[in-house]
């Protein structure tokens, strides 16, 4: 009878065990497969920034999107250290750390104890370390090459993208870096997380104190116009609201004087996303890499590109921004071959015969990238050659995932550090933080799908030829996929996201009817309500891009244009009428301007659930 017990007990266990780590499994992916198509709407942005430009009246004049002549001036004369003295002053109630060149160890330290206490280091202070950031990344290769041989190991950090906290906490276990504890960290330090700024600060001033023993390389994130989507230019604007434009159009200049790899002992290559069959080593180590300020920019006007087709000249992306869109984009997969990365829609998909092909021109033994979410933070493919390292833990939800770094010795073995940053996950047992990560998810698929909604009721309603609002489950499935394309496991969510009668027939309208528009204005047409709704996020960044004083206003004729040439470019029949009406609603003191910040903010998605537990 007790072996019995025992044995009843064990399979409840592992059952139980078995469907949470289900629930866990389909949670994450559900966020990196919403994280991929995010990232595939923000690349094609920068076809339409392409659109804009040759379909504007006035083609040239709006070619200032992509510049700022002022700020520009000031980032490409270099003002020196004491000129930043004389133009900002520190006033003596500030009493954050004060900065002096060139950096010790001490300043270091100090600007550690002030992050951890929340403290801001003054714009001054700011703008100097940047300066000298620049001027010290000037003078470094493409590809840096490294040796074990002067220390007993080397550290390698993924994307921490802005999570202070792992910063800290890998400083606090490895140690701070130093002649005997050199760093590499692979991009993307910066965007999503609230910190981006303190962890540049504390990266940068440790290179100027350390620049032969710690060395940073370039991420995709890393991008003025990635910075507009995912948060830190916002975080920035509002740390530093008097001198933001200054110090971000001279982060823009000091991202693209990042190196693009590092190289150690000649045998392990460290870059940020992954290989392609065209990658070339030395053409990625003779390129200008700071003439890429952001992969997504185009030529400044039309005219350009009309001299370049005049000239016989591409006008597409040249050879060397799709080298570093390939190093800085693409993921490693398990089938052989190399394939467009169509789940980010930019890089590629690399397998173990290009991993392969590589090593044997350059005689290499490992590459080690970073880019992509890994539950345990970190995952090894390609038969030892590939390793993906993830230093943010917490990356999608508090408990979704560890972190990690690797210390590599002179034998070049990897060693993987695991940790995870707790402020609340201890309180909760494995059921509540996995309830806390799909509850989370399941949020985000549901914004999703409302956003989509005309596009799902039409694809339904293919499946329903009778009338019902039901159909099977299989063809809820199958609609859903088609629609919103993130590969997911729909048939298994289907309880989850919508209900089903006694026959087993989903009701597909069910979908929605937990959300709505958090501010429905009346004098729109729900078409056009749906559709700011769905593009926000990219109509937030192109307002932003066009907002050249940063005022957070334009004109209501600014406004009709770009939105009418948005449209234009996705395909989307619009009527003018609803348009006008749109803006006139709009125009709240009747000015002729908008914020349209506010505007926008209008259009999300409220959870009726939510809305009423509150």
């Amino acid at each position: 009878t007790v072996i019995r017990a025992a044995i009843l007990i064990q399979n409840w266990y592992r059952l139980t065990m078995a469907r949470l780590e289900m629930r866990r499994r389909y949670s994450l992916s559900i966020f990196q497969s919403i994280e991929y198509a995010d990232e595939q709407d923000q690349l094609q942005l920068s076809n339409f920034f392409t659109f804009m430009l040759d379909h504007c009246t006035h083609p040239d004049s709006a070619s200032h999107i992509f510049t700022s002549p002022s700020v520009s001036q000031m980032v490409d004369e270099g003002l020196s250290l004491t000129e930043f003295e004389k133009k900002i002053d520190v006033p003596d109630s500030y009493y954050g750390p004060r900065l002096s060149f060139p950096l010790t160890v001490e300043d270091a330290n100090a600007l550690l104890h002030a992050f951890r206490n929340e403290q801001l280091l003054h714009a001054r202070y700011v703008l100097q370390l940047l300066s000298e950031t620049r001027r010290v990344l000037k003078e470094m290769p493409n590809i840096t090459h490294l040796s074990t041989s002067y220390s007993k190991e080397i550290t390698v950090c993924g994307d921490l993208h802005g999570n202070l906290d792992d910063l800290l906490l890998i400083f606090y276990k490895n140690g701070l870096p130093s002649e005997q504890n050199r760093y590499v960290f692979n991009g993307d330090f910066v965007d999503r997380g609230k910190n981006s700024m303190e962890i540049l600060i504390i990266l940068f001033a440790f290179l100027l104190i350390y620049p032969n023993d710690l060395h940073l390389n370039r991420g995709n994130h890393e991008d003025y116009i990635m910075n507009l989507r995912y948060g830190f230019t916002k975080e920035v604007s509002k740390k530093y609201k008097d001198h933001g434009k200054q110090i971000l159009c001279l982060l823009r200049d000091v991202f693209s004087w990042l190196p693009l790899a590092t190289i150690i002992d000649s045998k392990v290559l460290i870059l940020h996303g992954g290989i392609s069959d065209t990658t070339d080593l030395d053409f990625l180590n003779a390129l200008e890499r700071n003439k890429l300020k952001s992969l997504m920019r185009p030529p400044k006007s039309a005219r350009d590109r009309q001299d370049q087709v005049k000239e016989g000249i591409p006008t597409t992306r040249p050879i060397c921004c799709l080298q570093i869109l390939d190093i800085l984009w693409s993921d490693p997969r398990s089938q052989n071959g190399c394939t467009p990365n169509k789940c980010r829609g930019g890089g590629c998909y690399f397998g173990p015969d290009v991993t392969a092909k590589l090593f044997e021109k350059y005689n290499l033994k490992m590459l080690i990238r970073s880019h992509e979410f890994k539950p345990e933070g970190y995952e090894i493919s390609h038969d030892g050659k590939v390793i993906t390292i993830f230093s943010a833990s917490n990356y999608y939800e508090e408990g979704s995932n560890r972190g990690a770094y690797i210390k590599l010795n002179p034998e070049l073995i990897p060693r993987f550090v695991q940790y995870r940053v707790s402020k609340y996950t201890r309180r909760q047992n494995l059921r509540e933080r996995v309830g806390t990560i799909e509850s989370s998810a399941l949020k985000s698929l549901r914004e999703k799908i409302y956003a989509h909604r005309a596009e799902l009721t039409s694809a339904f309603a293919q499946y329903d030829l009778n009338g019902t609002g039901k159909v099977s489950v299989n063809d809820w499935a199958a609609a859903m996929e088609s629609v919103l394309q993130l590969e997911l496991p729909w048939r298994m969510l289907r309880s989850q996201l919508a209900q089903m009668n006694s026959d087993g027939e989903v009701d597909f309208m069910s979908c929605f009817y937990d959300l709505k528009m958090g501010q429905p204005i009346k004098e729109v047409q729900p078409a056009l309500v749906e559709t700011l709704c769905r593009y926000r996020k990219d109509l937030e960044i192109i307002f932003n891009v066009i907002d050249k004083d940063h005022s957070g206003l334009i004109s209501l004729e600014e406004f009709g244009q770009t939105w009418k040439l948005f449209a234009s470019h996705l395909g989307i029949d619009m009527y003018d009428e609803s348009l006008d009406k749109l803006i006139l609603s709009i125009d709240y003191n009747k000015d002729g301007h908008i914020d349209f910040n506010e505007f926008l903010e209008a259009f999300h998605v409220v959870h009726r659930l939510e809305k009423k537990a509150n």
